[in-house]
């Protein structure tokens, strides 16, 4: 296996044990920008927690959501 491999494993494994999302892992996860991701947030599809100015999306609730669009 490559670094890049070795690499890849992990980011997903950490991803796996994440209970939320940050807004940026939700970009990334969907392919859109952050400004769509921050509306998509605040559309209230899932579950999202405001800690101060941070804005974190439970992962269980997100991979709901995302699973009824896929399936």
């Amino acid at each position: 296996m490559t670094a890049t491999n070795n690499h890849e494993i992990q980011q997903i494994q950490t991803m796996e044990s994440k209970r939320t999302y940050t807004v940026p892992e939700i970009a990334e996860i969907l392919r859109i920008s952050k400004s769509n991701a921050y509306d998509l947030c605040k559309s209230s599809k899932f579950q999202v927690i405001h800690i101060g100015r941070t804005v974190r999306v439970s992962k269980k609730s997100f991979d709901e959501w995302l699973d009824h669009y896929i399936a």
